[in-house]
């Protein structure tokens, strides 16, 4: 047992996840095992994987893994490619450094396009590498839509016009491990072939599970890709999807909360879910403003709704701060990932959650700011709070 006092209240978890999980989402989980060759798993079955696409706003198959991100990331790579192939990618910041190094053992050539870790993918960069690839040796562009770690967002969007500009083949595949239901994604709009995410963030569930949205395009490319695979094989989950089943165990547990967190996504209404992470997000950088300090994403255009990193003044380490808050304020930031070590510390605001839980997270951190002696103004709870009020609409009033 630990020898730390007991402390009251809640944890604040701030961090970009994994989020808190709704009561009603462990609620649902919180059933008997079910057998997963029987006819109750078959229509919870059919009813997840059917109401799965309405998020990601597809038609097409969406794929669930019993997995984290990283293995619908390996999903996407060896369904659809051969070894030797070159794709593109961003080095946005952690994630998408992840995503290279993993194609690199893979055996594929990543262009790998650098940035400074504070903005997004920029897509005329993307549209002059593929106009150079008059051969269309380029097989596939792999992009975070948002990196958790550095607050910055890629627009899908206009990487998809920007190769329909440049008339390249490539695949464009999208990483939302972090912004599936927090952010406006539109798969099939968008001409998204591969769509990666996980479910423990936007979704409100625990880790383990991932997905892969897949276009006919997609599906078409892995008939001939070599790259090989065996559990990650996409025609063995759709050929066993079709009747509701898996080829394999899956997280039976976990698709229960599935099934309750789409129905509350639908509930609340996707744009508002947007909608309600955009708003917290700006109330978040009102704050940081507020506080004289620097948000690292530099670049308004890629700011992140669902993550805000907060760069530490010279002489001061994050990771202290962070420390500092936890045990003062049982608060959980976000650490500096990579590069970044030290340097920040992250504010999620994803997830189920509220003006008020993000009112209380920045009070969090601007007392800790003050306990643990860092440079800062007052005042920028009170910019987050008055930027909440002045938006605020009264609730709907039922007549009796």
């Amino acid at each position: 047992m630990s020898n730390q006092p007991r402390q009251a209240g809640r944890h604040f978890l701030q961090i970009p996840g994994p989020t808190p999980v709704p009561e009603r989402v462990m609620n649902a989980m919180s059933q008997q095992i079910l057998d997963h060759r029987g006819p109750q798993f078959q229509a919870l079955g059919k009813r997840v994987l059917s109401s799965v696409k309405s998020i990601f706003k597809t038609t097409g198959h969406v794929i669930i893994f019993p997995a984290s991100g990283t293995g619908a990331w390996e999903a996407a790579l060896v369904n659809t490619l051969s070894p030797g192939d070159k794709i593109v990618m961003v080095e946005t910041g952690q994630f998408g450094t992840l995503w290279k190094v993993m194609a690199e053992r893979m055996g594929l050539q990543v262009d790998f396009i650098p940035t400074d870790w504070r903005i997004g993918g920029d897509a005329n960069v993307i549209e002059q590498r593929l106009r150079q690839d008059t051969a269309h040796e380029i097989k596939a562009v792999c992009i975070v839509h948002n990196e958790t770690a550095t607050g910055c967002r890629t627009w899908p969007d206009e990487i998809r016009k920007a190769m329909n500009a440049a008339s390249h083949p490539a695949l464009l595949m999208v990483d939302t491990v972090s912004s599936l239901a927090s952010m406006d994604l539109r798969h099939d709009e968008w001409g998204i072939d591969v769509t990666i995410s996980g479910s423990q963030k936007g979704l409100m569930l625990p880790p383990g599970l991932s997905f892969t949205a897949v276009s006919e395009k997609a599906l078409a490319a892995s008939k001939s890709a070599t790259l090989p695979r065996a559990f990650w094989n996409w025609d063995d989950m759709i050929a066993n999807n079709a009747s509701g089943f898996f080829p394999y165990t899956p997280a039976t547990g976990l698709l229960y909360g599935l099934d309750e967190a789409i129905k509350m996504l639908h509930e609340e209404g996707l744009d508002n879910v947007f909608a309600r992470h955009e708003r917290h997000a700006e109330a978040v950088r009102r704050a940081v403003r507020g506080w004289g300090l620097e948000i690292l994403c530099r670049d308004p255009k890629y700011y992140s709704p669902v993550v805000t990193s907060v760069m530490m003044p010279e002489g001061h380490n994050a990771d202290t701060f962070r420390k500092i808050v936890l045990e003062t304020f049982n608060m959980s930031l976000g650490t500096g990932l990579n590069k970044l070590a030290g340097k920040v510390f992250r504010i999620g605001h994803l997830g189920d959650t509220n003006d008020l839980t993000i009112m209380g997270a920045l009070t969090g951190v601007e007392m800790g700011l003050d306990v643990a002696g860092v440079p800062h103004k007052k005042g920028g709870v009170a910019a987050a709070m008055d930027y909440l009020a002045s938006v605020a609409k009264p609730a709907a009033v039922k007549a009796a």
